[in-house]
């Protein structure tokens, strides 16, 4: 008998899931047809800017719809992300964030959004290492110089960040806990304005998104401390990595994705994911990530969201080693 009664709620349930599906499956076959917003929660000039930028030029060549994108800064990021957050989940509204998406976390005891079931991870935009950076004319030639002058005055020299609870303040805050130092913190509206701190010697020195710094290290207006990967940049090949400078533990990399409000139809974000992914080959921007020194590393959304989730751990112990207390 009480199968007889759920047949028709399990037949109704089956009807809704499909015409779900189909509605979805239409949507995707004609998105985008109308101009696509991409926020990035950062200032204009920030690593994940331009990142974005570079994808939605070749988006738009591809969809044949403007991808414009339009900067939402403050709150370490919190602010922009809402937008998205509260957004219609059609696809229209994306986010483009760096690995602060995934530090946040971290550093704030209560976000205004669930990083976890409120957006879906879509795609990476590519990968770049920290350029450690300071003063072209400062005190500190190389790394070992910062770090004996740190420990021979604890607590009184300054490093920059992007902003409290940003990628790159715990990138800053792993380093100060890998080689045993003691730093004051100083938190920026993004990475521009702690670019020009730290070159003008306000700040002992920044981590820098190498995107964002390579243009004055190129021009002689900051001195390389050393890269936060492995191996050395090809766009910067004469700078050496802090591994190879006595500190073969130290390895840390900066990254930018795309996420979509959540509920966005699953078609939808395969298919922006594939588009980006296919976007990586695109001549124009592989030209401009090489000279950035992004690299490009796709990965289906499924890939991304994994990704994600480990990154978050990674910052979450680099946040509790260093005794922050959240926010």
């Amino acid at each position: 008998m009480n199968k007889q009664k759920n047949t028709p709620r399990l037949l109704i349930a089956l009807v809704v899931t499909s015409l779900s599906l189909l509605t979805g499956l239409a949507s995707a076959q004609s998105y985008p047809n109308r101009t696509v917003r991409m926020i990035v929660p950062l200032t204009t000039g920030s690593g994940a800017d331009i990142a974005g930028r570079v994808v939605a030029k070749s988006l738009t060549d591809t969809w044949k719809q403007p991808v414009i994108i339009e900067n939402r800064p403050g709150a370490g990021g919190l602010i922009g992300t809402g937008v998205v957050v509260n957004a219609e989940p059609d696809g229209y509204t994306l986010l483009v964030q760096s690995a602060s998406y995934a530090a946040n976390p971290a550093i704030y005891k209560k976000l205004p959004y669930d990083p976890l079931k409120s957006l879906i991870d879509v795609a990476i935009l590519g990968q770049t290492p920290y350029v450690m950076i300071t003063a072209a004319d400062g005190p500190y030639q190389t790394i070992r110089d910062l770090i004996i002058t740190a420990k021979s005055k604890p607590g009184e020299i300054t490093f920059a960040s992007a902003g409290v609870g940003s990628s790159t303040h715990l990138a800053a805050e792993y380093f100060n806990q890998m080689m045993g130092v003691k730093l004051i913190h100083v938190p920026y509206k993004g990475s521009p304005e702690a670019i020009q701190d730290t070159m003008s010697g306000r700040t002992a020195f920044y981590m820098a998104p190498l995107d964002t710094a390579i243009g004055q290290l190129k021009g002689g207006k900051l001195r390389a401390l050393g890269l936060t990967s492995k191996t050395r940049n090809a766009a910067v090949p004469d700078i050496p990595t802090i591994a190879e400078q006595g500190y073969s533990n130290f390895e840390i990399a900066l990254w930018f994705g795309v996420w979509a409000p959540a509920g966005t139809p699953a078609a939808i974000v395969k298919k922006v994911n594939m588009d980006i992914n296919q976007a990586m080959q695109d001549p124009e921007v592989k030209n401009a990530y090489e000279t950035k020194g992004i690299k490009a590393t796709p990965m289906s959304p499924q890939e991304f969201g994994k990704f994600v989730r480990e990154e978050m751990a990674k910052y979450q112990k680099i946040a509790k080693d260093a005794n922050i207390e959240p926010q």
